[in-house]
């Protein structure tokens, strides 16, 4: 049976807007672990499911999506959004 993660798409450090931090994500939990490869040292595994990642609009599409295809889910709710208010001259105390 395999399992999957339903969470939002953070906001990365790089990024001062919010664009694209609205949308859902479904990712599967890797079912093996990955090995280095002999001859180049790169990390792999058969897995590949690996590398499939599901956007949807809403986290109810995402569980719709996951219920139709009987895939176990967990929804991985995303973190509050803190706000740092600070003034310019608190750089100068």
């Amino acid at each position: 049976m395999t399992t999957a993660r339903i969470f939002q798409t953070p906001k990365n450090a790089m990024q001062s807007g919010r664009a694209r931090t609205q949308q859902w994500v479904l990712e599967f939990e890797p079912a093996e672990a990955k090995q280095p490869d002999p001859l180049t040292g790169w990390a792999g595994s058969g897995d590949t499911r690996q590398q499939l990642r599901l956007r949807f609009p809403s986290v109810e599409a995402a569980i719709a999506y996951a219920t139709r295809e009987a895939i176990a889910y967990a929804v991985i709710p995303a973190p509050e959004r803190r706000l740092k208010l600070q003034a310019y001259a608190d750089n100068f105390r």
